[in-house]
């Protein structure tokens, strides 16, 4: 028996997930995979919303908590909280989330513009907004996170920094 291949559907354009009772999506084609989360291990002078690094597949990468990003308070630890690796700029960074939900596209659809919400329009990255399964998704423009990829960048980690970080070195 011949094993099943996946065939991308080019009219799955994003993925869906969930921040609290809110529904966003990322595009498809920045999601690396979509994982469970890793250890993390903290680090010191991380902007707010980056919850420190982990090693993944080899590679030391940041994690965003999306819920800290929005102004949410931490969630509890719930079998359904996900990462989202995406590529932002060159760079692989996660994105916890409380829940991954499906992926699905815009049917052909523009997305509509993102409401004007005050200050912190660039912070919150809000690319556009559209409609699936009865619910207003905010789509969100990854490349509004460089900030926390290049800012761990800059922190200097590596496999063997983070090996100490774990260790509880400087």
């Amino acid at each position: 028996m011949r094993p099943h291949r996946y065939r991308h559907d080019p009219s799955k354009s994003l993925v869906g997930f969930l921040i609290g009772d809110v529904s966003y999506a990322v595009p498809i084609a920045v999601v690396r995979e979509i994982s469970k989360p890793l250890t993390v291990v903290a680090l010191p002078h991380a902007p707010p919303a980056v919850i420190g690094v982990a090693d993944y597949r080899g590679e030391v990468i940041p994690v965003l908590d999306m819920r800290a990003r929005f102004g949410l308070p931490a969630a509890v630890t719930s079998p359904k909280a996900k990462w989202i690796v995406v590529t932002v700029e060159g760079r692989l960074t996660a994105l916890a989330v409380d829940a991954v939900t499906d992926v699905f596209g815009t049917a052909n659809a523009e997305l509509s513009p993102a409401p004007p919400l005050g200050g912190g329009e660039d912070r919150r990255g809000i690319a556009g907004v559209t409609s699936h399964g009865g619910r207003m998704v905010f789509v969100l423009d990854t490349t509004r996170f460089k900030e926390a990829a290049s800012s761990v960048a800059a922190l200097g980690t590596s496999a063997s920094r983070v090996a100490m970080l774990e260790k509880g070195g400087p």
